[in-house]
Formats: C-alpha cells, sequence, structure tokens
C-alpha cells in the first residue's frame, strides 16, 4: 500500500520548477537549485497536475520508499523558496564561539578550540552566543546543526552546552549537604 503523501500528485508551486531525468530529481526555485538522486525502486514523473511518485515493484521498500521521497520532494520545493533556518544558543560562562572565514570556531571549556567548516550552500551567523543556520537543503541544514550542537551537549546539572533555541533541558538536582 503506498504513501499517504504519494496516493495524489503533489501540486508544483508557481515560481518553482521541478525536473525528473533518469536517476536525478532536481527542483529550481529562485533562491536556488537542488538536486537528489533517485533510488531505483521508484519511478518519479512530472506531469501538469503535479508530481507523481509510483513504486516500480510492489515490495515493502518501494512502497516505503514512495512517502519518502514525497517528503523530500516537499521539503525541496519549500527549501528553493524559503531557506529552512536552525537557531542554537551557547550557555556557560567563558564559552564562545566566532566565525572565522568559513569556519566556526568554539571555546567551550576544552583545553583546545574546536573548529567546524561550514559546508558548501549553507550560511552560518553568529551574534554574541547565538548560531544562526541557513540554508535550502533541509538534510544538510538539520545535519549540520546537530553537529555543531554535538561539539559540547548542554548537561542536565548546570545547563551549559550548546543547545536548540527551542530545545528544553531536564535540570537535575546536584548533590545535597550532609
Amino acid at each position: 500500500m503506498p504513501s499517504r503523501l504519494a496516493k495524489k500528485p503533489i501540486p508544483v508551486p508557481g515560481k518553482v520548477e521541478v525536473t525528473s531525468t533518469g536517476n536525478t530529481l532536481s527542483v529550481k526555485g529562485s533562491k536556488a537549485t537542488l538536486s537528489r538522486s533517485v533510488h531505483s525502486s521508484i519511478k518519479i514523473e512530472v506531469t501538469p497536475e503535479g508530481v507523481v511518485i509510483t513504486p516500480n515493484n510492489s515490495s515493502r521498500l518501494a512502497h516505503a520508499l514512495t512517502g519518502t521521497f514525497a517528503a523530500h520532494l516537499k521539503a525541496m520545493m519549500t527549501g528553493v523558496e524559503t531557506p529552512f533556518k536552525k537557531v542554537l544558543q551557547l550557555n556557560g560562562v567563558g564559552y564562545k564561539v566566532e566565525l572565522r572565514g568559513t569556519d566556526l570556531v568554539f571555546a567551550v571549556g576544552f583545553s583546545h578550540p574546536v573548529t567546524l567548516a561550514v559546508p558548501q550552500g549553507i550560511t552560518a551567523t553568529v551574534v554574541k552566543n547565538t548560531i544562526t543556520v541557513e540554508g535550502s537543503d533541509k538534510q544538510q541544514v538539520g545535519q549540520f546543526a546537530a553537529e555543531i550542537r554535538e561539539v559540547k551537549k548542554p548537561e542536565p546539572y548546570l545547563g551549559k552546552g550548546i543547545k536548540y533555541e527551542d530545545e528544553v533541558i531536564r535540570r537535575k538536582q546536584g548533590k545535597k549537604a550532609a
């Protein structure tokens, strides 16, 4: 049974152009152009009603991939018009981050500074202790934001570390004096 996302043709917004050639899906918008390789078990057709995603065979994988690629396509069509954005906050005394060229340099309590290179197609901006990651590829933005958070995860006792803006850290009570 195919995915509910892929049952009907996916409508294409006015300024967006979708092309499917062989095993490549390309989405072109006013701000960016994205392309993704398509798995061999599904077929993507661009019709006047919209984009139709169908499984090539009746395997479980093919049916699962129809929904996956429908979600990818919707994210790509959104991303080429309005970029995706993740905001992270740096909490801790003496913790700081700065943007040097195309690298983010963190001072987060280690004996050495931690450097992360900003990937192609993503823009990172730093204002005080707030890092904003923007880009048209949803997966790439989320992955880079996760890599930034991985540098120093927030800890539950003092709340120090790098967290997402809307993330809630469950705090723990420390040791009690006898």
